[in-house]
């Protein structure tokens, strides 16, 4: 289980670190991709396996299911930690999620969600305040 958020710095190559707290559960090779709202995704390897089955079983006679199906797969990309605990984004993956130097971490249960530190403050504060009434859209779903 990934929770928290941490600050860390991507370098010009592409490298960022992962977290300390976050490694053991990673694994040595991880899957990189495109997120949701502005981000990359990160999953393990186990965690992918289930993403990719889901994905596989898309009807490939929508059009949404095919669009989606190209958009994730083929912006994927396996990377592997190094002996820092950094991962080396792809150059295309960098630019989509516009990270640039300061980059926040978070932890969002199954995976890991990587942001470019402006962008992740920004939507913070939009939907920080309404954080409740989020939940209470939701409490179908979970139970607190």
């Amino acid at each position: 289980m990934f929770m928290g958020e941490f600050a860390h710095n991507i370098d010009r190559k592409g490298r960022l670190i992962m977290p300390a707290k976050f490694r053991d559960e990673l694994g040595e090779r991880v899957v990189v991709n495109r997120g949701l709202d502005g981000c990359l995704y990160v999953y393990t390897m186990e965690q992918w396996e289930v993403v990719y089955a889901k994905l596989s079983t898309l009807p490939t006679t929508k059009k949404d299911a095919r669009k989606y199906q190209r958009l994730m797969l083929s912006k994927a990309s396996e990377c592997e930690l190094d002996g820092q605990g950094r991962i080396l984004i792809p150059g295309n993956l960098v630019k989509l999620a516009g990270l640039e130097k300061e980059c926040m971490i978070i932890g969002v249960a199954n995976h890991i969600e990587v942001w470019a530190k402006d962008k992740w403050e920004s939507m913070e504060e939009e939907e920080d305040g309404s954080f409740e009434e989020i939940a209470e859209s939701l409490s179908d779903f979970m139970e607190m």
